[in-house]
């Protein structure tokens, strides 16, 4: 049988705008009145091999990525980094050359008067996380030395190191992030992008963690890629009401359960509003954790477990059948677990009305519908036809025991993440229009 191909992606931008709103005592120094900060955040393709992915998470070609930008250390340095709830440790590219100014997209901590070397007999650098599979150990200035290695046989290293992230004009001290100085990648490009990972899942090194954020949302168009996004409590009134789906939170460790996920339950999938045949014992995780269902922003589409896709992938494919023209290539797969694709001519204009796909949750319904469903590959044409995929992928083609939603499928969608209540909620909105109402605020 021959490999199964996977087109070459080439590079996609577009900018996105997100909010950052500052609770008290989350992000200032002094006692000042919260107030709301617009930053910029850029949506971009990394290539293969770049963004962290520890062994039994995603292993596959990632799309386009959320970015935001901030400043790092004293004076401030501008980085850029990759938003993923589904990481911990945040990180950025280091380089320590003090004989010129280092451009972007390095961080150089020798000009920073607030960076903070941490030793390796500190209590951070013996923090149990998933995202070392390789202990932290000690280096030879007796600095805590951390690996990060992924599935996709890319790497990266470096030290433990705390410095100030600034977010618009509040400056937050001390944060953890590694301070990578050496990474390996399958990709030469890769290095080129961004400066790092900003990790916001809810391990004790995330971001999220260390600024003791209660709880934060966010809400990305699905029509212009403008947005917003909420650090703290919202104190205004978007004209919608959420619908709350409760967080799976486990104590027992398991080895394929990720307990800093943003986990949730599963119950089943709607086709045009047509509950499919599918096994409640299929959404359930099993005695090792696999199969869990988590939000990943870190991730553009969405993956499900085998048998679960493959009902999916079987009933959309009968509800299109006469309206599409299915690609009848075995050996095509898009982005590795993509294997549902239709050719439509290059100068056809619009696709034509798609069956509905709603995931339904504890409590929540997530509806995906029109354009979302299906993802035209760039720079690709088949004959005469450019080439649609399905933007549900298996999850099994990943050697990933785990549902994961992705960013694409929470567009057009109010995302609001409560720590403290331990809930996730979710409603349909216009998010240009929220984003209109906030940066009013501004």
């Amino acid at each position: 049988m021959r490999p199964k191909a996977t087109p070459t992606i080439p590079y996609l931008k577009f900018i996105i705008f997100f909010i950052i709103e500052a609770p008290i005592g989350i992000f200032f120094n002094n006692h000042c009145e919260a107030k709301t900060l617009a930053l910029p955040l850029k949506s971009q393709v990394i290539p293969s091999g770049y963004l962290p992915r520890p062994p039994n998470k995603l292993r596959f070609h990632h799309n386009v990525s959320l970015t935001i930008s901030i400043t790092v250390g004293t004076p401030p340095q501008n980085m850029s980094m990759v938003i993923d709830t589904g990481s911990e440790l945040s990180w950025l590219h280091c380089n320590t050359n003090t004989t010129a100014t280092i451009p972007y997209p390095f961080f150089n901590p020798n000009i920073s008067s607030s960076y903070t070397p941490i030793s390796c007999s500190s209590p951070t650098c013996t923090t149990r996380t998933r995202d070392f599979p390789i202990p932290a150990s000690c280096d030879s200035n007796n600095l805590c030395h951390a690996t990060l290695s992924y599935a996709d046989a890319s790497s990266s290293e470096g030290n433990l190191a705390s410095d100030t992230f600034g977010f618009g004009s509040s400056f937050n001290p001390g944060i953890v992030f590694g301070c990578m100085n050496s990474s390996y990648s399958t990709n030469s490009e890769s290095d080129s992008n961004t400066t790092g990972l900003m990790g916001m899942n809810l391990g004790s090194l995330s971001l999220v963690s260390q600024l003791k954020i209660p709880k934060f949302s966010y809400c990305i168009s699905g029509s212009d890629f403008s947005g917003i996004l909420l650090l703290g409590e919202s104190n205004f009134s978007w004209g919608g009401s959420l619908n709350y789906t409760p967080l799976v939170q486990i104590s027992t460790p398991l080895p394929y359960f990720d307990r800093s996920a943003y986990t949730v339950r599963l119950e089943g999938i709607k086709i045009s509003d047509k509950l499919l045949n599918i096994s409640g014992n299929l959404f359930v995780p099993d005695h090792t954790g696999a199969g869990q269902t988590m939000f990943d922003l870190g991730t553009q589409f969405s993956y499900l477990l085998g048998p679960v896709y493959n009902a999916l992938r079987d009933e959309f494919l009968n509800q299109t059948n006469g309206t599409l023209r299915a690609l009848d290539d075995p050996n095509f797969v898009f982005q590795i677990a993509m294997d549902l694709c239709y050719r439509v001519p290059v100068n056809q204009s619009e696709l034509p009305e798609l069956p509905s796909v709603s995931l339904v949750f504890e409590g929540a319904e997530m509806r995906v519908f029109g354009d979302q469903l299906l993802y035209r590959v760039p720079g690709f044409v088949w004959g005469n036809d450019s080439v649609y995929c399905f933007t549900f992928g298996n999850s099994d083609l990943l050697g990933v025991e785990a549902f994961i939603i992705g960013h694409h499928h929470q567009q057009s969608m109010w995302m609001e993440f409560d720590l403290v209540e331990h809930r996730v909620g979710l409603a349909h909105a216009r998010c240009d229009l929220v984003g209109q109402k906030l940066l009013g605020l501004v």
